[in-house]
């Protein structure tokens, strides 16, 4: 049995990590101080308060142009990517098994659909 604790000791010591390094060490001190360590929320306040450029571009604002490739289109229905879009009722449909389904909805039922994603509009 100690023999069994000798040897998952030296696996333990033969396994490096590579994303580790083996130089560091977390309880540096500094002019007798220890280090203390800021959270994300702290660095990014501090990189706030910096006087970038105007076209600088950091993490605490994102500006991104617009997109050039067209927004993907789901399925009403089951959620997968839509290819088609019923004339009559606006569903996203994937299939011809989800158009027969999207034809045989009650108008309510389409109503609901449309305005869980946020196209309803009773007036057109």
């Amino acid at each position: 049995m100690a023999n069994n604790s000798v040897d998952e000791l030296s696996q333990r010591e033969e396994k490096k990590y590579v994303f580790k390094d083996p130089t560091f060490d977390s309880t540096k001190t500094i002019n007798g101080k220890k280090k203390l360590w800021r959270s994300l929320k702290q660095i990014t306040a501090q990189e706030r308060n910096l006087p970038w450029p105007d076209n600088s571009i950091n993490y605490s604002c994102i500006s991104a142009p617009p997109s050039f490739k067209p927004a993907k289109k789901y399925s009403d229905i089951s959620g997968l990517i839509a290819k088609y879009k019923d004339p009559q009722t606006s569903l996203y449909y994937a299939g011809h098994e989800e158009f027969s389904t999207v034809r045989n909805l009650p108008s309510d039922i389409i109503t609901g659909y449309l305005t869980l994603r946020g196209s309803y509009n009773p007036i057109g």
